[in-house]
């Protein structure tokens, strides 16, 4: 019986052993989930944190970038405004200077349509035109053409008003004085006859 009774209360020690280690094992299981819980709440608070800041360093981000695009946009137009503007002045210092130059061509024109007997210093006067309408041919001037072409406000001036039947109606007859153009653009308008 003796045994019987160190059996049984080996068994109640063994059972008491076994319910304290399940407690254990139940309290710390539950600690462990509770610290997990803990551990999971504040990464998500921490995640909330650095999205909240990833985001606020993307709008950031977006706006650098979309002033420094607005930057470029506005330095390229003033790039191309300068340009323009510069080339504007250049045309306009080119056609200003040519238009006080072509009274001097005007004589030089009458001066070769008078005869001469000086033969050498007609080839000189000759020579010097010659020079200036090359000058006025790398500057891009051009004359206007007229005689025999439709009378054309835009390039001619009439001043005087011819009847001809052989030529038609609105037909430049005769040029007065040449008109000449800089780059499509009229430096003086041709003075002329036309027919009616």
């Amino acid at each position: 019986m003796e045994e019987n009774q160190n059996l049984d209360q080996q068994l109640a020690e063994d059972q008491v052993a076994q319910e304290v280690e399940t407690t254990e094992q139940t309290t710390s299981d539950e600690e462990t989930t509770i610290v997990e819980e803990t551990v999971t709440e504040e990464a998500e608070v921490i995640d909330e944190a650095s999205n909240e800041k990833e985001h606020q360093a993307e709008d950031k981000a977006a706006e650098y970038l979309d002033r420094w695009q607005r930057l470029m946009a506005e330095f390229d137009n003033y790039r191309k405004r300068s340009e323009k503007e510069k080339a504007d002045r250049y045309d306009y210092a080119v056609s200003n200077t040519v238009a006080e130059m072509l009274p001097v061509i005007d004589n030089f024109e009458r001066a070769l349509k008078v005869e001469s007997q000086d033969k050498s210093f007609f080839a000189g006067v000759e020579m010097i035109y010659k020079q200036m309408i090359g000058l006025l041919e790398k500057l891009h001037v051009t004359p206007i053409e007229a005689i025999g072409k439709e009378f054309d406000p835009n390039l001619h001036n009439a001043v005087m008003h011819i009847d001809d039947e052989n030529l038609g109606e609105n037909i430049v007859a005769e040029e007065l004085l040449k008109g000449y153009l800089y780059k499509e653009k009229v430096i003086r308008h041709s003075l002329v006859k036309v027919a009616n």
